[in-house]
């Protein structure tokens, strides 16, 4: 499945729900089905910046892909990092770095953010390009 696919995936799920509570909780439950990170990196080493709760990502590269895993202390930046992952992770480091990740618009998430998870936001898509753009150079 391409980015594009499964960014239009979500967008169906999420139009599934009516109103931003609905959407809320169904951002909550997906953030429990975020595999668990090792404890070794809930280190600051993995913390990402810039984000209002604690949120840890990891990446590794097998077979020129980029495989994502993350934890955080809040369950709805959970659900957020969760739905990141769903588009990017698995991917090349060209795909990461040229999606622009539109369903977060069309879904409506960014702007029924307060303003420090929207900057979480951009700060967790930001390290996941960091980590594609440092795969790349590899």
């Amino acid at each position: 499945m391409t980015i594009q696919e499964t960014e239009n995936k979500i967008v169906e799920e999420f139009a599934l729900f009516d109103d931003w509570i609905d959407k809320y909780n169904y951002i909550i439950e997906m953030g429990k089905l975020l595999p668990s990170i090792d404890a070794e990196y809930k280190t600051d080493r993995y913390l990402i910046m810039g984000c209002q709760s604690k949120v840890w990502l990891q990446a590794e590269c097998k077979d020129r892909k980029i495989y994502y895993k993350a934890d955080s202390d809040a369950i709805i930046t959970k659900g957020i990092i969760y739905l990141l992952i769903c588009v990017l992770s698995g991917r090349t480091a060209d795909e990461i770095l040229n999606a622009k990740l539109d369903y977060l618009d069309v879904i409506g998430l960014k702007q029924h953010l307060s303003p420090t998870r929207s900057n979480g936001l951009l700060s967790m898509i930001k390290q996941m390009k960091v980590y594609a753009l440092a795969y790349k150079g590899k």
